[in-house]
């Protein structure tokens, strides 16, 4: 693999966050313009008096409404990110004298590479799992789980700690924060328009027979004004997935490759992925779009078609390969 220095890692996360931060705007705007031309074809019966300039006075007139939405969403979630992913993962703060072990580890690792400390968090659960999170020095964290902190040992545990404390260092955490909002602002669109059409065809239909023929006519447009937007919903959250694509899975090895470094051990980390991957597994955490943020993704949360396709969108390679790579130095 080509190296890639510190720096040059941080600007490329930085210019792709900001790559996110206008391509996802621009992805709702496309939406929202063509389900206001998909419907205003639908109301017309001769295309011949199909009206752009009133599309594009509709679309003009949302557009600050759809933007402020997203911009106030956006804005809660970036800066709430910490409790949004507490919550999430069952996570607390690790008082130094519940475990000084862990404490003096971070302490070392972040003195050796001139490095704030960042807060440490831990998850009460037997299995094995650690990631990194923040977007500032006020919010960088390294979470643990106390499976990982009983049964790997010192050296193991350095090379974990030293790959999330990289993932911080190179802006790998704040790329992945907003990828996670934007996609969460899509998939909840998403749900909310397929649930809306759900229930206009389960109860909308069951409604008095007395109806005139100009409600059932005004209940089909309705129902299909939902359909529009609920598939132009699904639409624009297969491009926010594909999105996930510019965090390249090159960073968990630059992670790998930082952490060997930081503890001098290449071997430990290796043998620490070894450990983890047999029981990496969080019975409570049940976002994918959170369980992307640890070092590997927690298997059980996917299953048949719902893992073949993170799979197709996966942020990391595979546990092998990773192994593999570090085993080389």
């Amino acid at each position: 693999m080509k190296y890639v220095g510190l720096y040059t890692q941080q600007v490329r996360n930085n210019t792709k966050s900001m790559m996110l931060l206008v391509l996802f705007p621009a992805i709702m705007l496309g939406m929202v313009f063509a389900f206001i031309a998909i419907m205003q074809r639908v109301s017309v019966t001769d295309p011949i008096y199909f009206d752009w300039y009133q599309v594009l006075g509709t679309f003009l007139t949302t557009t600050p409404f759809v933007l402020g939405g997203v911009g106030v969403w956006f804005t809660v979630a970036y800066f709430g990110n910490t409790s949004m992913i507490r919550r999430a993962t069952g996570a607390r703060p690790l008082e130094r004298r519940e475990n000084p072990r862990v404490y003096n580890i971070v302490e070392n690792l972040t003195m050796a590479c001139g490095m704030d400390m960042p807060k440490v968090n831990v998850i009460d659960t037997p299995e094995l799992n650690a990631f990194a999170s923040g977007i500032d020095r006020d919010s960088y964290t390294v979470t643990l789980t106390t499976g990982i902190c009983d049964r790997l040992n010192d050296d193991e545990l350095a090379g974990v700690i030293g790959h999330e404390l990289t993932h911080i260092r190179n802006r790998d955490t704040r790329l992945l924060i907003v990828s996670i909002i934007f996609v969460g602002i899509m998939s909840t669109l998403s749900s909310l328009a397929i649930r809306l059409v759900w229930n206009t065809f389960v109860y909308g239909g069951s409604g008095s027979r007395r109806r005139s023929s100009n409600d059932k006519g005004g209940g089909v447009s309705i129902l299909v004004a939902l359909a529009i937007a609920a598939a132009l919903a699904a639409i624009g959250y297969l491009f926010t997935l594909l999105t996930r694509f510019a965090i390249s899975r090159k960073r968990e090895y630059m992670a790998d490759a930082g952490g060997a470094e930081l503890c001098g051990n290449p071997l430990a980390l290796a043998s620490a992925l070894r450990k983890i991957s047999a029981d990496p597994a969080l019975a409570d955490v049940d976002r994918q779009d959170v369980a992307q943020l640890f070092i590997i993704h927690p298997q059980s949360l996917a299953s048949g078609f719902t893992s073949f396709l993170s799979g197709l969108f996966a942020t990391h390679p595979s546990t092998e390969s990773r192994i593999a790579y570090l085993e080389q130095f």
